[in-house]
């Protein structure tokens, strides 16, 4: 969950970026970031999470464009930052800045997604509470840390940290992301369908991106934390979470005009 927060950087300032994958966190960004970042006709920023459009906006475009390389014919840029697809302030932003840009989503099963997500948070020593303690905690600590707006270093920390369920409620921020931009330049995928097939989701990607077909040496799984194989989602706690999530499940397969999301 680090951001890039190198305050200046020398030489010159760089072109804004060609597309961003933007969600969610615990989905496979990761992964997705080494695949692109290793074709011959894509340079990545200087940090996978920068963050401009969330945390770090007030630091100006200059900044921002300081961690991308200048413009070159024939190559695109680009960064990943997780937490795009869920602050409710970043569609707009992102709209006025890259208004041709593209953008790249991952949709994880919202229940492994939460669990994954509180695994990390536990990992850094930011969460003492049990899992299920946590989930129930979660709609009150939001609510106190967001009564000064989204954008405060409190709602910021909240946000990030303690949104096991509210970032698995994906209709809600595709519609943000679709009310400020065409719903043709968000291509949203599977985190499933990397996973099971990593090849055939990258070759849609550069056909999303126009980029030509290219194929990794490896098409290794990359993330910061591998989850335990002791697991807090017990069966119970995990039909209670499917049936949380059913009829968000339900409107994203609506939203989406997909056959099915997950159970």
């Amino acid at each position: 969950m680090r951001a890039w927060t190198r305050a200046a950087l020398p030489g010159p300032v760089g072109a804004l970026p060609d597309f961003l994958i933007i969600g969610g966190q615990r989905c496979g960004t990761t992964s997705l970031h080494h695949y692109l970042a290793a074709h011959p006709a894509v340079r990545p920023a200087t940090g996978k999470e920068l963050q401009y459009f969330s945390i770090h906006h007030g630091r100006g475009e200059r900044w921002y464009r300081a961690h991308f390389p200048a413009p070159s014919v024939g190559r695109l840029s680009f960064e990943a930052s997780p937490y795009y697809l869920f602050h409710p302030s970043v569609p707009a932003r992102v709209a006025a800045t890259l208004p041709a840009g593209r953008f790249i989503a991952l949709l994880r099963d919202p229940v492994e997604r939460a669990y994954s997500h509180y695994l990390h948070t536990r990992s850094y020593g930011a969460e003492p509470l049990p899992f299920a303690d946590a989930v129930a905690a979660e709609e009150g600590r939001l609510a106190v840390a967001l009564r000064d707006g989204p954008d405060t270093p409190a709602a910021h920390a909240a946000l990030r940290i303690h949104s096991y369920l509210a970032r698995g409620r994906y209709a809600e921020q595709l519609d943000r992301w679709y009310a400020q931009l065409p719903a043709d330049r968000i291509l949203v995928l599977r985190s499933e369908d990397l996973y099971a097939d990593p090849a055939a989701t990258y070759a849609r990607v550069l056909r999303f991106l126009d980029l030509d077909p290219f194929t990794p040496a490896a098409f290794e799984r990359h993330t910061r934390r591998v989850d335990p194989a002791d697991s807090a989602l017990t069966d119970s706690l995990r039909t209670d979470l499917a049936g949380y999530f059913a009829p968000h499940n339900a409107r994203l397969a609506d939203l989406l005009n997909w056959p099915t999301t997950w159970p």
